[in-house]
């Protein structure tokens, strides 16, 4: 049996029979839940309908072993293609339903063919999301360095070579239907008078006007922000002020992207989104976690709780008729040190959801009455209610009605995938941009 046979087969019969024999319990549970949100005055049925279009890009780079500055360790069967790398999300996506677009990272996946790539992305009912540039590393055949800089870099050679880069990145991203530019810049200095902040603010936003005369008119481009790392005393774009300034300046096709990892510790991370969602600026959404920095953990693994707080302000955007901010782009951008890829990205994705849904159950217009009498122990109470419910069963059954498995993790496991992928690949295969 090879990998794409089992990927596309898994729809029709493993997943039948994996969900017939975890049946009779999932029905249980969701009969309790789906009764005790029934009686709370919750619309089940447009909970499921919600659960079920939410859908989370998965990006081309995380599908093999992440590593540290220190040392990187291959799980074996890692995709070695672009091929194989949708092969790879086209089986997150039979198993969960929740994970039909891919995103690319440029040149580590420059597609060869984009036409048949584009083709093979659909037999796998994949799209592809926005397309990202990198300006971080210096390309074998690459005669210009960033070592300090790119897009405000002193020299405008430089700086020209980083344009032409992004341009060329839309260029790929046209012929396979992509809609976005993700932009993260590596920029910046590690000691103080390396640099003149100015300048490589007016720089940068040079730079990135003439990338977005680029963009073709149904496009956005996304601007990523981070306070530090790989230079540890100043970033050219450090903050969300700093982003949302770009933006703003840029035009109405440009937008912020937050990066969960891309804050300095304790950040009121569902503040800043609230405040990019009323200005209309939150195009994008990167979902990890962290204990310190920009860890690259496993979304949820360790602040639950904080993540369902900043979907709460994100449903609050969304569902608000006043709205004026685009849906926004929602991708998992983590690394995965010690974990099986994918199933790293399952438990993702699980926990994404876990959160929307939790969100999904806050009662808006009482949450609303205790603010305006300035009742925070009530204020509390309401988010906790809905934080605290366990909504896994209406998850799952969100999966089962659109032919995925109940049990994600329980079925890549029996199916043996990774021990199929490393007999398939090799176990010294390194997935390419790592």
């Amino acid at each position: 049996m090879t990998y794409k046979f089992l990927s596309m087969k898994l729809d029709k019969q493993l997943i039948q029979d994996h969900n017939k024999k975890l049946h009779d319990k999932h029905q249980s549970g969701f009969s309790f839940i789906a009764d005790r949100l029934t009686t709370e005055g919750h619309d089940v049925e447009r909970i499921l309908a919600k659960i079920a279009a939410l859908q989370i890009a998965i990006p081309s780079w995380a599908l093999g072993t992440g590593g540290t500055r220190f040392s990187r360790f291959s799980g074996g069967g890692e995709p070695g293609s672009l091929e194989e790398k949708i092969a790879d999300v086209g089986l997150l996506h039979a198993i969960n339903r929740s994970s039909g677009a891919i995103s690319l990272h440029i040149p580590w996946d420059i597609p060869k063919d984009a036409k048949a790539i584009k083709s093979l992305a659909k037999e796998y009912d994949l799209v592809f999301d926005a397309v990202n540039s990198n300006t971080f590393q210096d390309q074998a055949d690459q005669e210009l360095s960033y070592k300090y800089g790119s897009l405000s870099h002193s020299d405008k050679a430089v700086r020209k070579l980083a344009i032409e880069h992004n341009v060329d990145v839309i260029k790929h991203g046209e012929l396979l239907g992509s809609k976005a530019l993700t932009v993260w810049l590596a920029d910046g200095t590690c000691f103080p008078g390396q640099q003149n902040f100015r300048k490589a603010f007016q720089r940068t936003l040079e730079s990135l006007k003439e990338i977005y005369t680029a963009l073709p008119d149904d496009w956005q481009m996304f601007i990523e922000y981070k306070p530090y790392e790989p230079y540890f005393y100043s970033t050219v774009i450090q903050d969300w002020g700093t982003s949302h300034l770009l933006a703003s300046k840029l035009g109405k096709k440009a937008y912020c992207l937050v990066d969960l990892g891309h804050h300095l510790p304790n950040t009121n991370i569902e503040q800043i989104v609230a405040t990019l969602m009323m200005e209309g600026k939150l195009g994008g959404f990167h979902f990890n976690d962290s204990k310190y920095g920009d860890d690259d953990l496993t979304v949820g693994s360790i602040k639950p709780y904080q993540l369902f707080l900043i979907f709460n302000e994100l449903v609050y955007g969304m569902e608000d008729p006043a709205s004026i901010n685009p849906p926004p782009a929602w991708m998992i951008d983590a690394s995965h040190n010690v974990k099986d890829p994918l199933e790293d990205l399952l438990q993702s994705v699980e926990a994404i959801k876990l959160a929307y849904t939790q969100a999904l159950l806050v009662n808006k217009e009482e949450l609303e009455a205790a603010r305006e009498n300035n009742d925070a122990t009530q204020a509390q109470e309401i988010l906790q209610h809905a934080y605290r419910t366990d909504v896994r069963p209406l998850i799952a059954e969100a999966r089962r009605r659109a032919g995925a498995a109940l049990h994600p993790i329980t079925l890549f496991r029996n199916l043996n995938v990774r021990k199929q992928l490393i007999q398939e690949r090799g176990l010294k295969t390194v997935s390419t941009g790592l």
